[in-house]
């Protein structure tokens, strides 16, 4: 049985990711946001032209996407209804937004200097991805809403996190990223059953 429905919003599950980016002024900005999705070295990020994100990486046209694990969740939530535009955009004044210019520091986060972009990582993510802006579409009219293409320069990860005897790959059941779904966080269950997939993308695996 099944029911039709008009949800306000649709987001049935992605990555969080904190993007690092430079303000105007040379200070650095952190933001939250979890509309995103990955396409083999690339990414497209959905968020609003009104955010100070969105501002900084059309001026500098880069950014460092961070993906935190289950265990930043506080840090996520202090970094919620803020926002480095001053003065607050209407739109999310509205829906209770104040201005903060140290996001890093509210956060209780620590930024590390990249190799190919000026935007710093966030030391506490065990994953950095350095990126270039490649272009932006907007998505529907009269919305602020784009799709940013982002193409990933490089890429830092915990050594924790990688899999004994193949240091390009991830270990799966070592990465714990925090999930959005329908604006509340969630971590991953335990792995269901292998996969065929994973010998043909990855490295070589027996199939239990």
């Amino acid at each position: 049985m099944h029911t039709i429905i008009d949800p306000k919003i649709l987001y049935f599950g992605t990555s969080v990711v904190l993007i690092s980016t430079m303000n105007e002024n040379g200070t650095p900005n952190l933001a939250p946001m979890s509309s995103a999705w990955w396409l083999n070295k690339s990414c497209m990020l959905g968020m609003s032209s009104k955010s100070q994100t969105v501002q900084n990486i059309i001026r500098e046209r880069e950014c460092v996407l961070n993906l935190p694990s289950v265990d930043l969740v506080p840090a996520i939530d202090r970094l919620t209804l803020i926002t480095g535009r001053n003065p607050v955009p209407e739109s999310k004044a509205v829906r209770g937004y104040t201005h903060e210019a140290d996001k890093f520091g509210v956060a209780g986060l620590t930024g590390l200097p990249s190799q190919l972009v000026v935007a710093p990582r966030v030391k506490e993510c065990p994953v950095h991805m350095e990126a270039k802006l490649v272009t932006l579409h907007p998505v529907e009219d009269p919305s602020s809403l784009v799709a940013i293409e982002m193409r990933i320069v490089k890429v830092h990860i915990d050594d924790s996190l990688l899999m004994d005897g193949n240091p390009n790959y991830i270990e799966p059941s070592k990465w714990k990223p925090l999930i959005m779904n329908f604006c509340e966080y969630f971590g991953l269950s335990e792995q269901l059953s292998p996969s065929r997939l994973a010998p043909v993308f990855g490295p070589d695996r027996k199939l239990n």
